[in-house]
């Protein structure tokens, strides 16, 4: 899986961040804080995150309301998911990924396999 483009994981960002469903001039507002954008561009960026299928939106009026498919945390998981199926070695490089975690990391994981049945 490919990473979203700079545009496009800015969107991803507010959508997330807001965590309600939205309009194009909702994530404008939000995005023209830092930035100088149209209000078309934003709207490409957002009906091309819905063909990709990382958003849904449905009709409201006379615009659609936006939301995210899956969170911030699960589209992280499918980059790692993905960038560890590049390797040949796949249980070398998770050990390589493992022997990297910071404290709190690997706090965190223990924590997350205590609740997590065995396959």
């Amino acid at each position: 899986m490919r990473e979203f483009g700079k545009l496009e994981a800015a969107v991803m960002d507010c959508i997330w961040s807001l965590g309600r469903p939205v309009s194009v001039r909702d994530v404008l507002t939000e995005l023209q804080k830092g930035r100088d954008l149209a209000y078309t561009t934003v709207m490409t960026v957002m009906d091309t995150l819905h063909n990709k299928g990382w958003l849904r939106r449905r009709m409201e009026g006379r615009a659609y309301s936006y939301e995210a498919v899956a969170s911030r945390e699960a589209y992280t998981a499918r980059l790692m998911r993905g960038a560890l199926a590049t390797s040949t070695n796949q249980a070398a490089a998770f050990v390589h990924f493992l022997a990297e975690l910071t404290p709190a990391e690997a706090e965190a994981l223990r924590q997350a396999l205590k609740i997590v049945p065995p396959a």
